[in-house]
């Protein structure tokens, strides 16, 4: 797996710290992740299964892809037809914490629902 320079690393856990429940109690039924792999960053959530709480599932929440030749970051939604689409209201930035503040405020309902 590639890793993201340490300040993007950084940015990283600092956002998915501020989604995660206070309650730890409440963090083994929602939590929240992400993956790094080929410039490409996907987010998701962490819930267990409805039939056995000791299995836990991913659901994707959003994806950021890192276009080199531009020096952008683009970001993506998945619609319910699970195919990953480019958000239109905000759809690229030079700043990846941009990107990270348009998911979390979710303007339009599309990562959070």
């Amino acid at each position: 797996m590639a890793k993201l320079i340490d300040l993007q690393e950084r940015e990283m856990e600092i956002f998915i710290e501020s989604l995660r429940p206070e309650d730890p109690a409440i963090q083994n039924k929602l939590d929240y992740g992400y993956t790094y792999t080929n410039h490409t960053i996907e987010l998701y959530e962490i819930r267990p299964a409805w039939n056995d709480p000791q299995v836990s599932h991913t659901e994707p929440l959003a994806k950021i892809r890192y276009i080199q030749s531009r020096r952008v970051w683009k970001l993506f939604w998945m619609r319910a037809s699970l195919k990953w689409n480019a958000y239109a209201p905000f759809p690229e930035s030079p700043r990846l914490q941009e990107m990270l503040l348009t998911i979390k405020k979710d303007t339009h309902g599309c990562f959070f629902g």
